[in-house]
């Protein structure tokens, strides 16, 4: 072996390694030893390691800082003092989201943290806890401010820093607003990446095949590129050279570098730019939820009596609050309150949105006073700062017309600004309009946020009608602004309307040459959006609504409703549409309430289910059993299935007339792969063996999630039982739990539950009749012999049965006439029973049977109709204590017909009981 290396040694000089060898190691320094009989090469770390030490270097220099404003002027902060985590989801897909991103983040500040698979972001390659699956590429997608660009920055920060990531050798981060400006040249990829990462170039490095290597491409959303993924010429060398676009598509396909791992962040609006066969995981940034907003604010203030004022004015504000989700709003709150905690202003701190935003403005107002070295005393606006202003007002409100978020030196010139003003503005409003150079010193400019552009244009707006004399037509913008299909001008709107306000150009004195509109004419306009709200309005348009009179300061609907919901007299029989949108909307700004919804506190009823979907909608358990729905309910929930904020888990339909038709309709939503049921109950709904097939086609299309089926009480048949027993059987499926009944229903009770019962003779009126041994009582006009006795009815024509029903009781009786069957608490009747009918209170449940057949239940004066097309004068009771549900069958030969079934905690002992309306009336207690 010795020999043999001493013979390497002398023929083979470093020189002479093959110059495709030397490629993979750039300029590293190459060693040979032999081992087991191989010759054996290895590099020195002046080469690749050196490089990934540079590069490091350079990014940690680069990515150490952050800008935040501050009363103080503008300085550098530590992004590592400051950063908090994100709430980062995973799953969801790449298709367009064109609505406007305020109902993003409203919809999504609606939705629990538990609902959802989080991802840490340090393990954004590694997806969700207990992943398996490969991911090489990862898009995720956010709205404007909500942290892409900080967190791809953190991320690298953390991988130059050696703190996460380290099996990774090389991590190279763009941007698309650099890339747009090589649209027209040409490069390999591996020039591309010497071409920002000079560092590679220097060590000589021509081939990342060899390395664990992450391409993150921050801001799809900003790509002028021609991204076309279907006709494309397939590039598989590194050093081959093409269109920078081809490049990009290449390496996400995996022709290129099919090792690598590609990140890419995008606003909603542009994710189906990556078709989604491309894509392995998707992720979305929900910004900061309840906890991280705290954290944010804790890490912002060191003064930690400052902080808590913060805080707990944020969580008095819905809208401040919901605002918080996204960092972007966290900064320039906090940036505000910062300076009115700080000048002792903390006991008048700002509400609204539009209040908060002037406060911003003048902020940055006082940042240049400081720049310019101008004195606190002096006046807040010059008449450079008030043409400031106005110029980025100007290109806020055409630009926003457009819907433009990304300016160049073209948009600004149309708007009267030229360059060299537009760099002034930038210097000196870093955190309003910002400047970005690319590689080739091409200029772009943006606002800082979406939000701070919308104010700019409604000031605009006010500012050109008030300076001018005429009068602003906000009746014209209310209206302009439910025209557009996506609510892109919402924002715009409640700025606009904010700004009439007398308090807010209070705010503007200076800015402002005269004030604007009267309180009369803010008046017309709120009355003008109260008449709107009682239009047809979707939900998301009358909840902005609702934000614009918040911003007029009337709430007067909404305490309206409040004091309803407190007082507990809500009548939702007599609310008009607009007070049935202020009910949405308080049920929707109370997170407490999104977990379980429950119907009947409302109204039981079909109508109030069409009027509350959007709080279905956002509900994790949703309760609608008993509340006489139809296949129209059923339409509308299969809708909610099939949205993109659809929240739900759990669905209990039980006790409803639903019928195969409504299980159908149901079935398309369930169907559809955004449904995300986890548990259906479907129990006592009229379903046969059609029905089960409808479902069954539905979860075999859609079998990952439901953990639990519940379809007792119905009629499935053998068929119906055969399909679903199969399904359950299928690997795919999660099923857990599956009830069901045959077709006689009978087999929903045990023998054991069977229930004979005894008339208790010393309860019974002495107008009712017993016969057939007491099987048998009928109505008579004939005063019965019976001796007193206190437990005996004397005005109601009622009785009761000896039975102490527990656990689990069956049985059965015929009925003739006008009959209540009933269930009660016997220790709560009162002796004087001239108000103790069966169902009119608490303590009794009763089935009312007229006329051969079933008419309504009633519990605690609340009745209910129902109906039954079978002809059975026998009348079915279910009653299960442990589990308080009570149920009400019509009996059909073999068959079960459900009726209703009440569900509750029972407290007490329960009783049998019966009520016989007029002569000739008659219950007969049956053998079961």
């Amino acid at each position: 072996k010795v020999h043999s290396l001493e013979i390497f040694h002398k023929c083979c000089s470093r020189d002479m390694i093959p110059s495709e060898l030397k490629k993979c190691f750039g300029r590293s320094t190459i060693d040979y030893k032999l081992s087991n009989n191989l010759i054996m090469l290895f590099c020195h770390s002046d080469g690749p390691l050196k490089c990934e030490s540079e590069l490091k270097s350079k990014l940690k220099r680069e990515l150490r800082c952050v800008f935040e404003a501050s009363t103080k002027g503008e300085s550098p902060t530590l992004l590592n003092l400051i950063y908090t985590d994100l709430y980062i989801i995973e799953g969801g897909t790449a298709e367009v989201t064109d609505e406007h991103e305020l109902r993003q983040i409203e919809m999504a500040s609606r939705k629990s943290d538990r609902q959802e698979k989080t991802v840490r972001q340090d393990k954004i390659f590694k997806g969700s806890p207990g992943r398996e699956e490969p991911i090489r590429t990862v898009l995720t997608k956010g709205v404007a401010g909500i942290g892409k660009t900080v967190l791809t920055q953190k991320y690298t920060l953390d991988w130059a820093e050696d703190k996460a990531n380290q099996d990774i050798q090389f991590m190279f981060l763009f941007t698309f607003r650099e890339l747009n400006l090589l649209k027209e040249k040409t490069f390999s990829l591996v020039e591309l990446v010497h071409h920002f990462f000079t560092e590679t170039k220097e060590a000589g490095i021509c081939s990342f095949e060899d390395f664990q290597v992450v391409f993150i491409f921050d801001g799809l959303d900003e790509c002028r590129l021609p991204l076309d993924f279907n006709n494309t010429k397939i590039l598989t060398d590194p050093r081959e050279s093409t269109s920078v676009h081809l490049l990009l598509i290449n390496l996400v396909k995996g022709h290129l570098l099919p090792s690598a791992h590609v990140w890419i962040t995008t606003r909603p609006a542009a994710a189906n730019q990556i078709p989604a066969q491309f894509v392995d995981i998707v992720t979305e940034i929900r910004g900061f939820n309840d906890r991280q907003k705290d954290e944010y604010f804790w890490k912002r203030f060191r003064d930690e009596e400052q902080a808590s004022i913060i805080i707990s004015h944020i969580l008095l504000s819905e809208n401040l609050h919901i605002m918080c989700r996204i960092p972007v709003f966290c900064w320039i709150t906090a940036t505000v309150l910062d300076s009115l905690t700080i000048n002792n202003e903390s006991s008048d701190l700002p509400k609204s949105l539009t209040e908060l935003y002037i406060h911003f403005m003048m902020v940055q107002v006082q940042l240049k006073k400081v720049k310019d070295e101008g004195s606190e005393t002096d006046p807040p606006w010059s008449p450079d700062s008030r043409k400031m202003i106005e110029s980025l007002g100007k290109l806020a409100f055409h630009q926003l017309q457009k819907r433009n978020l990304i300016f160049y030196e073209s948009d600004l010139t149309e708007c009267g600004i030229d360059i060299r003003a537009a760099s002034v503005y930038s210097g000196v409003f870093t955190q309003i309009f910002k400047e970005e150079r690319g590689l080739y010193q091409d200029k772009v400019f943006c606002f800082v946020h979406l939000s701070v552009q919308e104010f700019l244009a409604a000031l605009h707006v006010h500012l050109t009608f008030i300076n001018s004399g005429q009068k602003v037509f906000y009746q014209c913008a209310v209206d302009k602004a439910l025209q557009s299909p996506n609510g892109h001008l919402d924002l715009f709107l409640r700025f606009l309307l904010g700004l009439s306000l007398q308090t807010n150009q209070t705010l503007l004195r200076g800015l402002l040459t005269q004030t604007g509109s009267s309180s009369q004419t803010n008046q017309e306009t709120v009355q003008y959006i109260k008449k709107k709200l009682n239009e047809n309005l979707s939900t998301e348009k009358s909840l902005n609504l609702f934000h614009c009179l918040n911003e007029l300061n009337d709430c007067s609907l909404v305490v309206e409703i409040q004091q309803y919901l407190s007082s507990g007299s809500l009548s939702t029989d007599e609310l008009s549409p607009a007070q049935w949108s202020a009910l949405v909307f308080i049920l929707l700004s109370s997170e407490k309430d999104l977990d379980v919804f429950d119907l009947k506190k409302y109204s039981a009823s079909e109508e109030a289910l069409l009027r509350l979907l959007p709080v279905v909608k956002a509900s994790k358990k949703v309760i609608l059993n008993d509340c006489q729905l139809s296949e129209k309910s059923c339409e509308a929930l299969s809708l909610v299935f099939s949205s993109q904020s659809n929240s739900v888990r759990e669905l209990d339909l039980s006790n409803n007339d639903l019928k195969d038709s409504g299980v159908k309709l149901l079935s398309v939503g369930v169907k559809n792969p955004r449904c995300k049921l986890e548990t259906l109950s479907l129990s006592g709904c009229l379903i046969t063996e059609q029905g089960c097939t409808y479902l069954a086609s539905a979860l075999s299309s859609n079998p990952s999630r439901l953990k639990e089926l519940n379809l007792s009480y119905n009629h499935p048949g053998d068929s119906g039982t055969r399909m679903l027993s199969a399904l359950q059987n299928d690997p795919q499926w999660r099923l857990e739990v599956l009830r069901y009944g045959e077709e006689s229903g009978l087999c929903l009770f045990s023998p054991s539950d069977s229930c004979q019962l005894t008339i208790d003779t010393n309860t019974v009126h002495k107008n009712l009749k017993l016969s057939d041994n007491n099987r048998k009582v009928a109505h008579v006009e004939e005063v019965q012999s019976y001796p007193d006795h206190p437990d005996r009815f004397y005005f109601y024509h009622q009785l009761l049965c000896r039975n102490d029903l527990t656990g689990r009781c069956y049985w059965e009786v015929k009925c003739r006439g006008t009959v209540n069957v009933a269930v009660i608490y016997k220790a709560g009747r009162i002796q004087d029973d001239f108000e103790y009918v069966f169902g009119v209170n608490d303590q009794s449940w009763s089935l009312l049977f007229s006329d051969d057949a079933p008419r309504s239940v009633c519990h605690s004066k609340k009745e209910m109709s129902i109906s039954s097309s079978s002809v059975s004068n026998t009348v079915a009771v279910y009653v299960d204590c442990p589990a308080g549900t009570l149920s009400f069958y019509r009996v059909s030969s073999d068959t079960l017909i459900h009726l209703h079934t009440f569900n509750t905690t029972f407290t007490e002992h329960l009783y049998p009981g019966f009520t016989l309306w007029s002569p000739g009336s008659s219950v007969s207690l049956c053998e079961v």
